[in-house]
């Protein structure tokens, strides 16, 4: 089992329905990687970063201070 980020080209009869406005500064580096990501995969840049967070969360593990209550 792969623990990697993986994205795939997008199917056209899924839509999303519920979304936020946010804003979000990166490193114009990043940027371009999603921009070059963006095109390969046929997926909006905003989807990605949508993807990648969703993923971030899925697979972090919090450590609380020893001091602080879960």
């Amino acid at each position: 089992m792969t623990d990697n980020f993986i994205v795939r080209p997008k199917n056209a009869d899924k839509k999303e329905d519920k979304s936020v406005v946010m804003t979000l500064r990166l490193d114009r580096d990043l940027q371009k990687e999603f921009d070059q990501l963006s095109a390969k995969s046929e997926r909006s840049r905003n989807e990605l970063m949508c993807m990648a967070l969703r993923y971030a969360l899925n697979h972090l593990e919090f450590i609380p201070d020893s001091n602080e209550e879960l």
